[in-house]
């Protein structure tokens, strides 16, 4: 490529950021064309970056894709609007006022813009895409001298008469969509505490204070976890967080919270229900047994949670659709029941720290266990495990009760058990398939 090459790609360049927004032939994505013949000379090169992709794929902290995507359309919807507003008739002051106005919102969608792009920067790291954008966004606050702080832009609202009759039934209009009914999953927090994840991975945790379970754009989870007695090894879940993100069409943000030995069932604001759209309520809350359970249905997401108190802790479990559970950004990574518990605050769920009591408090633990549980599951482990660690006979009932959620939750019963040897050999067989893959193209690459 040329001088004169670079010179019209340059043109080219300035002329896509200058292309009105509605009009064809403007993206908010620029793929640069200087990237194609980099490495044609080299084809080792190619090799070796797939390896090195296929490492970055087995690694989960790099699973999680970019979504620039997001991003553009987002600001493509708040500025859709922005040039019928500009060039209106009308009196000298009126007109200037009316460009004043375009550019003070040409600039919160920037401002928007750039801060949904920061949000994906872990994830997008060498995307030329991404990296275009972020250039292109920092030239257009620059010529349209937009301050670096100020409001954002909102989002769109949907207009009603859009709104499909079944917009706020998750699982109906899902089924009008699709042609089949969703896949669901299942998370559950109990007892020491233990994580059942989406992914069906079961983790015992050290973890003391807030911490997030779910965390997308629809729903946010928070437990927080206190030592169940000074000096004792064992910890309790004390307090559980729920907050039902605003979704406009169907229901406002809604709180919900739950402690020890209060459990409501009602809303922070002393609601049972929410969200009431032709004679139907988005959000409900019922209970069986006031003051110690509450069962929480928000039919727009099609999800149901269940919050116990078990003996002296917290237990939480959640049916959600997979496409709910899997709406989130790069950005919140720290969810236990995606990703379970962060390596550094896992403990072994079949050895339980022991605190200063003999054998045969073990034995008694195990023979406790048994009788509630004849499977020989994680839940009979976690049962286990409870009792050792912290010596209370009513902490088995967290093992017990999150089965019982589990089998009401999850359709496929040959799923509810899980063992904890299996998982380890899985995760054990994935590595090996993994690591003789790179191997094979590793050896490629020697005899190229």
């Amino acid at each position: 490529m040329g001088p004169e090459d670079e010179e019209d790609l340059s043109q080219d360049t300035d002329r896509w950021w200058s292309l009105p927004r509605g009009q064809p032939g403007f993206s908010p994505l620029m793929e640069p064309r200087t990237s194609v013949a980099q490495h044609t000379a080299l084809p080792w090169k190619h090799c070796m970056q797939l390896t090195l992709l296929l490492v970055q794929m087995s690694l989960p902290e790099v699973a999680a894709s970019c979504r620039i995507l997001r991003c553009n359309s987002d600001f493509v919807a708040a500025t859709l609007d922005l040039g019928s507003s500009d060039g209106g008739g009308g009196a000298a002051g009126g007109a200037a006022l009316s460009r004043e106005a375009v550019n003070a919102g040409y600039c919160s969608a920037l401002r928007s813009y750039a801060t949904c792009t920061k949000r994906m920067a872990r994830a997008c790291r060498g995307d030329l895409a991404y990296h275009s954008a972020v250039q292109g966004i920092e030239d257009l606050l620059i010529q349209h001298r937009c301050p670096r702080a100020g409001p954002t832009a909102q989002p769109r609202p949907l207009p009603q008469g859009t709104l499909s009759r079944d917009a706020c039934l998750y699982e109906r209009s899902f089924f009008s969509q699709e042609g089949r009914i969703p896949e669901y999953l299942h998370c559950s927090v109990f007892g020491d505490p233990h994580v059942r994840t989406f992914n069906d991975d079961f983790q015992t945790c050290a973890v003391q204070g807030a911490w997030p379970l779910i965390d997308n754009e629809y729903l946010y989870v928070q437990a927080t976890s206190s030592p169940s007695r000074v000096g004792a090894n064992s910890t309790a879940i004390t307090k559980i967080t729920i907050i039902f993100k605003n979704m406009r069409q169907c229901v406002d943000q809604q709180l919900y919270q739950a402690e020890l030995d209060n459990v409501p069932a009602a809303f922070a604001d002393g609601s049972v229900s929410s969200g009431e759209r032709r004679g139907q309520h988005s959000l409900t809350v019922w209970t069986q047994s006031p003051g110690r359970h509450a069962e929480i249905r928000a039919t727009h997401l099609g999800t149901l949670l269940v919050v116990r108190q078990s003996g002296r802790s917290l237990s939480l479990s959640v049916r959600s659709p997979r496409s709910i559970t899997e709406a989130f950004g790069p950005e919140q990574d720290l969810q236990l029941c995606v990703w379970g518990c962060p390596p550094s605050q896992r403990l072994n769920t079949l050895r339980p720290p022991l605190p200063d009591s003999s054998p045969s408090a073990t034995i008694s633990a195990h023979a406790h266990c048994i009788a509630l549980l004849p499977v020989q599951d994680v839940y009979y482990q976690a049962c286990v495990f409870d009792l050792i660690t912290s010596g209370d006979l009513n902490s088995s009932t967290a093992a017990v009760s999150a089965l019982q959620d589990a089998r009401n939750m999850i359709s496929d019963q040959e799923s509810i058990h899980l063992q904890l040897v299996v998982s380890a050999q899985q995760r054990r067989a994935r590595s090996d398939l993994m690591l003789l893959l790179l191997l094979g193209m590793l050896g490629t690459l020697t005899s190229a």
